[in-house]
């Protein structure tokens, strides 16, 4: 069904995004079409990458598609950095428009123009914004989910009156919202850091990331946060008035997760079976299978489903028992549903049914009485076990070594640190010319360093990346 990861990871991935149906690739180069069963993926995810959001304090708002190109324009930095990527539209309604304008690449200078038209007074700070949207950078390299023209996101800004608190509030963005649900929902294990200043967010003066490592060693930035200081305040005067009537620049913030996360999750956890997706994300908790085409069988599977369901468990009957019982199985290995629950005449005379888990492929019996409250614990022990397992592969592959050379040939199999005074920028740049890239800076016990962290303090964390 499937290339081996072994034999060919990224045809691997391509064979799991058909096979599982999970994307296609849209009518333009480099778009994509998500289909139903990523789809609810996606709706999991934004339900409560949305719930954190929202407990940190900020609030969804919309803003348009099209950005005046004379926005961009007025953060240099900003558009620098996205220009070789920039969509513009110049005709529209059968004329030239006066001023083109960009197709949304991201919306710090929309949000910019906003924030300084509603925030007046210190009463009005902080103001912390939230959209969901879809993005276009145009992609000369797509791959879907990873890198895609257009994509699904979340963009978070917030304005602030002081340096310190919009630098705790990305802080807490990036730990309490990204890092949590990372590996609270996704089973993923992440690398918080901060970003060198030549991988940094244009127009940022701190930029945080969460580094996931993938089933072959290499990299995925998932989720990142960015320190803007007072540079799009100044580009865009956003200005508030203190408590002694004085005029001041604010502080501001930006912070993003996207589609990508959807990516990330089938290479982080796939098997050369396909998906194995963690139970808190699945679309579909537990497929209850009717292994035969008899009354009492189908009857018995579908009061399961429903029994399941009442419980709060996310769960699908599968009665197709017109199509075969190994191809029914195979299909939902495929798509990764955690665990498995096969009802056939023979269970029905024992009183039993038979799970199976996607994770471990471990198959036993359990007497009907006491699946859901089996299921419910099965569930929790699969998320821990997942988390567990990925967390170890990640420190299996990641090695220590003292000279960018070491770091160079370590970064084949996975992820290197190395002390930032021996690599710095010089190392960085010859990492670069070879295709690795400095993917964070931690301090020495592998947190979040902060402004004051000595550089002889910080550690770097090298690898090859999607």
């Amino acid at each position: 069904m499937l290339t081996s990861q072994g034999e060919d990871f990224p045809r691997w991935y391509q064979d799991v995004l058909n096979k599982a149906e999970l994307a296609d690739n849209g009518p333009v180069r480099g778009t994509m079409v998500i289909r139903p069963y990523a789809y609810a993926l996606w709706e999991h995810m934004q339900a409560a990458v949305d719930a954190r959001i929202k407990a940190a304090g900020a609030e969804n708002v919309y803003l348009p598609l099209l950005i005046p190109q004379s926005y961009l324009e007025r953060e240099a930095e900003h558009v620098e950095g996205f220009s070789p990527e920039l969509a513009v539209v110049t005709h529209a309604g059968g004329k030239d428009l006066t001023e083109p304008a960009v197709v949304r690449p991201t919306s710090e200078t929309v949000f910019g123009e906003l924030m300084a038209k509603w925030v007046q007074s210190h009463r009005d700070l902080p103001m912390r914004l939230n959209q969901w949207a879809n993005v276009v950078r145009w992609e000369m390299r797509p791959r879907i989910f990873l890198r895609t023209s257009e994509f699904l996101w979340q963009e978070g800004h917030t304005a602030h009156a002081t340096s310190d608190e919009a630098g705790a509030f990305a802080r807490r963005i990036h730990l309490d919202v990204y890092r949590d649900f990372l590996e609270n929902m996704l089973a993923i294990p992440v690398l918080v850091g901060v970003k060198t200043e030549r991988e940094r967010f244009a127009g940022a003066v701190t930029t945080m990331t969460c580094e996931a490592m993938m089933g072959d060693g290499k990299a995925l930035q998932m989720a990142t946060s960015h320190e803007l200081g007072q540079n799009f305040a100044r580009a865009f005067d956003i200005n508030y008035t203190d408590a002694s009537g004085r005029s001041r620049a604010c502080w501001t913030t930006s912070w993003g997760s996207s589609t990508r996360m959807i990516g990330g999750l089938i290479m982080a956890h796939g098997d050369d079976q396909g998906l194995r997706l963690p139970p808190r994300i699945a679309p579909v908790q537990v497929v209850v299978i009717a292994v035969k085409d008899d009354d009492p069988t189908v009857t018995a599977a579908s009061t399961l489903a429903d029994s399941l369901a009442a419980a709060g468990i996310r769960a699908r009957l599968d009665a197709r028992t017109d199509q075969g019982f190994g191809r029914r199985t195979t299909e939902w290995e495929l798509k990764g549903v955690p665990l498995r629950l096969e009802i056939g005449p023979r269970d029905l005379e024992r009183g039993e049914c038979t799970l199976v888990r996607r994770d471990t492929k471990q198959k036993f019996s359990v007497g009907a009485e006491s699946v859901v409250a089996t299921i419910r614990e099965l569930l929790d022990a699969i998320h821990t076990e997942m988390f567990t397992a990925a967390r170890d592969r990640l420190g299996r592959r990641t090695t220590d070594a003292t000279t960018s050379a070491g770091a160079l040939d370590a970064s084949a199999t996975g992820f290197v640190r190395i002390p930032w005074n021996v690599l710095g920028e010089h190392g960085e740049r010859q990492l670069n010319a070879r295709g690795v890239t400095v993917r964070c800076l931690q301090a020495s016990d592998g947190g979040l360093p902060d402004v004051e962290t000595p550089s002889e303090e910080l550690m770097a964390i090298v690898g090859r990346s999607y």
